[in-house]
C-alpha cells in the first residue's frame, strides 16, 4: 500500500516476509533483475516516507536492509 509502503495483505512492512519469498520465487532465475526492481522500490519509498514522516526520517541503512541488503542473500 502505497505512500506507506505496508503489505495488501498483512500490513506488515513491505516487502514482508512471504513477499520476499514470492518475489525470490518470481525472479529466482534472474536475480540481478530482483535487484534491479527493488532499488527501485527503494528510491520510490524514500521519496514517499520522507514526505509521510520528515522528522525524524527513516535511516537510510533501514531503508536498505529493507529493500536490497536481502536480495544478496544466497539462494539454493
Amino acid at each position: 500500500m502505497r505512500p506507506l509502503w505496508l503489505c495488501r495483505v498483512c500490513a506488515a512492512a513491505w516487502p514482508c516476509p512471504p513477499a520476499r519469498l514470492l518475489l525470490g520465487m518470481e525472479y529466482r532465475r534472474d536475480p540481478v533483475a530482483l535487484s534491479v526492481y527493488m532499488a527501485g522500490c527503494l528510491f520510490d519509498a524514500t521519496a514517499d516516507l520522507i514526505n509521510l514522516n520528515p522528522s525524524p526520517a527513516p535511516s537510510p541503512a533501514d531503508l536498505f536492509d529493507r529493500f536490497l541488503a536481502w536480495t544478496a542473500r544466497r539462494r539454493t
